[in-house]
């Protein structure tokens, strides 16, 4: 498995922790890492990830309703809302992943950790977002700053 794969595997199990059971996500990290095998840089990379998601999830989860309103969040799968989750900051918040990759990432974590239609539902709605990827970086850019100077 590709390393960044693993540490998305990572957040991915700590956001799922924390979601389902309001564990703080520093603890779930550290619960979780400890019984991963991964370098010091990819638990790295998969801290921000949880983090970064975790911190902007009011944000990410209006762009998934926006874009997926027939699923409301509270009937979403803990795991795909998480996935969608993870791939929207990587590629409109974050912006070092490339759209096609955070598609990918999310498609291949929702094949192993998701139901038998996970994936698809997660390509769809990441498929909707690639349509309108500038306006949902915009948009979130835009609440982001707007959050931040309230601060």
């Amino acid at each position: 498995m590709k390393s960044r794969r693993k540490a998305r595997c990572l957040a991915l199990q700590v956001l799922y922790e924390v979601d389902c059971s309001g564990h703080i996500l520093e603890e779930a990290f550290v619960h979780q890492r400890a019984v991963s095998a991964l370098t010091d840089i990819q638990a790295a990379f998969a801290l921000r990830i949880a983090e970064g998601a975790w911190g902007k999830r009011a944000w990410l989860d209006q762009v998934i309703h926006r874009h997926a309103p027939e699923w409301p969040l509270s009937q979403m799968a803990y795991i795909d809302r998480n996935v969608l989750r993870i791939a929207i900051w990587e590629f409109a918040v974050s912006g070092e992943t490339p759209l096609k990759v955070a598609i990918n990432e999310a498609v291949e974590l929702s094949k192993r950790f998701g139901s038998d239609s996970s994936a698809r539902f997660v390509n769809g709605v990441l498929g909707t977002l690639a349509a309108k990827e500038n306006d949902v970086c915009q948009m979130l850019a835009a609440k982001i700053k707007k959050e931040t100077a309230e601060i």
